[in-house]
């Protein structure tokens, strides 16, 4: 199956937020930057701004003498924090792989989405004008690399898609700075060589690109012609951790959904305890055949790194949104808000520390003789009712 891939830019994103809490901004030339008096610098700037030249880095001592009349809004970092974890969070319930890569950037995966990579990438962009009044750039390719720039030609609030296949022919006109790995220096270095665009690169011959950058050559007549075969990846986030599966045919059976949460909280508790740690809030997420997507999160009382305790939560939250019969696409939990683990010690329940020392010894079973090594009889007995999470096994 072809990849879909999804990148999304907010435009000029502190500027965005600041016009939402100051709507005398909107149409303004103005930067969020620091004081020209303390070596501050822009950190965004309004495209009104940028049509005078002004741009994000650049000092707001050199801003002010390009345009003396320009506004400069000092950051509020923790209210921009609070909006991109908003959108975020909107993104992971669109697409089952979400690769932040800024506070305001990021990749999706969206190669199962049967609506296709341009309305799976429309709606979201609707959605977050809709949601919280942000405008966003969009890039949909077959490559991070290709939407990537795609996302940066479209700019501002625009939509590209460059189908498979015309990966090459749609960057060949582009400015070779373009291209990830191609800095100043660099293009310094093919414009003495006569390269000014992607396609004179792709043209190089690969003897001549050893001989001026070495090793580093034939990556680039590789990216020159878009390809990249890196994944979305969806692992970086130190505060959270989590197992899905989409289904290859819809699932209706309540057995087999719940030994889906059951396995992905066993993977989850152990990745918790071989990582050292617990997590505060369990969540689940759930997508139907129509592809809408719900996620649902409870806070424990305490952090937990505990396979039945994860599965004990996720049950519970999967009995408040399933009926019986209703087909499942994908399925999914996750432990967040992640801490050394720490339990208030009963004087009275210590069962929990046996637990402890029973799943540690499963860990290293599984570990030396493989995953299906150790097995719950809870696999092959009755099976029980959505939210009845009592008497685990």
């Amino acid at each position: 199956m072809a990849r879909t891939i999804l990148h999304v830019d907010l435009d000029s994103f502190f500027c965005s937020v600041e016009e939402i809490l100051q709507p005398s901004l909107r149409g303004q030339a103005f930067v969020v930057a620091g004081r020209p008096e303390h070596r501050g610098v822009v950190a965004s700037a309004s495209y009104p701004a940028r049509r005078h030249g002004i741009h994000s880095a650049m000092p707001t001592a050199r801003a002010l003498r390009l345009l003396p009349d320009l506004v400069v809004v000092p950051p509020r970092h923790g209210t921009y924090g609070d909006f991109s974890r908003k959108v975020m969070d909107l993104l992971r319930e669109a697409a089952p792989r979400v690769e932040p890569i800024s506070v305001d950037e990021a990749f999706l995966d969206a190669s199962d989405d049967p609506r296709g990579g341009e309305a799976a990438a429309s709606a979201l962009q609707r959605e977050i004008r809709h949601r919280f009044q942000l405008p966003s750039s969009w890039g949909v390719a077959s490559t991070k690399l290709v939407a990537k720039i795609a996302t940066n030609v479209g700019k501002p609030n625009g939509l590209i898609v460059v189908p498979a296949g015309q990966e090459a022919s749609f960057l060949a006109p582009l400015p070779v700075g373009m291209l990830w790995g191609v800095g100043p220096k660099t293009q310094a270095a093919l414009l003495e060589i006569g390269v000014r665009t992607v396609g004179d690169l792709a043209r190089l011959p690969e003897a001549a690109l050893r001989a001026t950058f070495g090793p580093h050559g034939p990556e680039l007549a590789s990216r020159a012609l878009g390809r990249d075969d890196s994944p979305v990846d969806d692992s970086q986030d130190p505060r959270s951790i989590s197992s899905e599966r989409t289904f290859s045919r819809d699932v209706d059976d309540e057995g087999v959904l719940r030994a889906e949460l059951r396995r992905m909280a066993e993977e989850l508790g152990e990745r918790a305890r071989q990582d050292g740690w617990a997590g505060w809030t369990v969540r689940l997420k759930l997508r139907w055949p129509d592809f809408r997507t719900q996620t649902r999160q409870v806070r424990l009382d305490q952090p937990t790194d505990q396979d039945g305790e994860i599965f004990g939560a996720a049950w519970n939250l999967f009995g408040t949104e399933w009926s019986p019969g209703r087909p499942v696409r994908l399925i999914g939990v996750g432990l967040a808000d992640l801490t050394p683990p720490a339990r208030q010690l009963s004087l009275f329940d210590r069962s929990w520390q046996q637990d402890q020392g029973l799943l540690r010894a499963v860990d290293e079973i599984r570990r030396r003789f493989g995953p299906e090594a150790v097995r719950r009889a809870s696999e092959i007995s009755p099976r029980k009712k959505p939210g009845d999470a009592s008497g685990e096994e």
